[in-house]
């Protein structure tokens, strides 16, 4: 049989994306499509598009006869138009497990030609986190109107106790004990920590509760709920977190996990204890906790810059 046509390995950069794949290669998208039928659609979907992309990449040259040389000359490409690290090596995964897939269906196939290859780095962005001050003005609602209880309640847990988003909109009545100041949150991996609660969101979940108990059908599990009754959804908490932010004039968009970084970034500004940062927060390896230390640095930096006498000598030489 004859080889697939190759092209020189001094080739400039593909050409835009064809209309249409070559014959062969959107056989073998089909294929692999028709392999991840038992995955999850998100999955699925991100790996035929993250395949697809090779196969106009590769225009008229067979998936099957890519070397590693021209794949890591895709990954280059494509890294040049603008996709970072992680989507890079998302899109490496999907390339990986086609040719895994190739080579249990054809015996002749013996190397995978993604081994061995590495998406670049990302350039690590730090979490954004508010300011102390920041922090306790957004979740100083006013106000007795239900929704204003709540999301009173909902803030001031959130940045009491450094709560997930879905940990947020999962919690349960019987995981809250106001009179031990605990609450028990079901994180990632169904792993189980206790975290304590401030004494102010203390009294927002007290004031909360009981203008929660008038709400006619409340779902009796849920803690947080809407005006019907049914448990709040994720995105309606990301969008009061939003709509509060800009009431209560910040001047950046607040999401959920900014809270949760702020809750982090301030306790370790105050104990300097990394490892119990860690455990607050349910994170199963200390490097996930490290970033915060980053912050932390940085916080410690701007008051050194404004404070420090030889820092301000420093600065006036320059």
């Amino acid at each position: 049989m004859a080889a697939a046509p190759r092209r020189s390995a001094r080739a400039a950069a593909p050409a835009p994306a064809p209309a249409s794949l070559l014959p062969a290669n959107a056989t073998h998208v089909a294929a692999f499509e028709r392999h991840l039928a038992t995955r999850p659609a998100t999955t699925r979907t991100a790996y035929v598009a993250d395949l697809g992309a090779l196969a106009r990449a590769a225009g008229e040259v067979d998936l099957l006869a890519l070397t590693a040389r021209d794949l890591r000359r895709h990954l280059a490409t494509l890294h040049g138009g603008g996709l970072g690290g992680r989507s890079l090596a998302r899109m490496l995964s999907s390339w990986r497990a086609f040719y895994r897939f190739a080579i249990e269906r054809d015996a002749g196939l013996v190397e995978n030609p993604c081994a061995g290859l590495r998406p670049p780095r990302s350039a690590k962005r730090l979490p954004s986190a508010l300011s102390p001050d920041e922090a306790v003005r957004l979740v100083t609602i006013e106000g007795d109107e239900l929704l204003a209880v709540r999301d009173r309640a909902l803030l001031e847990l959130a940045y009491s106790s450094g709560l997930r988003l879905a940990e947020l909109a999962g919690l349960d009545l019987d995981r809250l004990d106001l009179s031990r100041g605990e609450v028990r949150v079901l994180g990632k991996g169904a792993k189980e920590r206790i975290v304590p609660v401030g004494g102010p969101a203390r009294d927002a979940l007290v004031s909360w509760l009981s203008a929660r108990a008038a709400i006619a059908g409340v779902d009796a599990g849920a803690v947080f709920v809407g005006r019907a009754g049914r448990r709040i959804t994720r995105r309606a908490i990301q969008r009061r977190f939003a709509e509060w932010a800009v009431k209560q004039g910040l001047p950046q968009h607040v999401h959920p996990h900014m809270l949760r970084h702020s809750f982090a970034s301030h306790v370790l500004q105050s104990s300097g204890d990394l490892r119990a940062v860690q455990e607050l927060l349910g994170h199963a390896s200390i490097a996930s906790t490290q970033v915060y230390t980053h912050l932390d640095f940085q916080y410690l930096a701007k008051a050194y810059d404004q404070a420090h006498p030889r820092a301000k000598r420093k600065q006036s030489k320059a």
